[in-house]
């Protein structure tokens, strides 16, 4: 990962950097990522400055106060809906992530099992 993009991603952790196909490039929000197609929010989508810090503000508020399962369209309800214009889908093996993270929704899925020890007794 370059410097730029670390130096990126220390100020705006929520948000992903992914090229698809050969030479396009995406700031987004990852809605969900599965097998076969990966859902995104572009930043570079929006049409004003306003809607760009309404973006990166509802968007800073759901990375930190959900656990990062969730997607941020669910989490934020009707709040997000002005976005949905900005939302894209991809086939995600054209999908490389540059930086940034993703969300999986099948992550939620897998159940998580307690060790239990059992010891016997004479």
């Amino acid at each position: 990962m370059s410097n730029d993009h670390k130096l990126f991603l220390e100020q705006y952790p929520f948000l992903t950097i992914i090229k698809y196909g050969k030479d396009a490039e995406y700031v987004c929000v990852v809605q969900n990522q599965d097998l076969d197609v990966t859902t995104v929010y572009d930043f570079g989508s929006l049409r004003t400055v306003e809607q760009r810090l309404e973006f990166l503000r509802l968007a800073d508020a759901w990375y930190w106060e959900s656990n990062r399962q969730i997607p941020i369209n669910i989490f934020l309800r009707g709040e997000w809906n002005q976005f949905r214009f900005c939302a894209k889908t991809f086939i995600t093996k054209e999908v490389e992530i540059l930086a940034g993270n993703t969300l999986k929704l099948e992550d939620l899925s897998n159940k998580r099992t307690k060790r239990r020890t059992i010891t016997l007794l004479k």
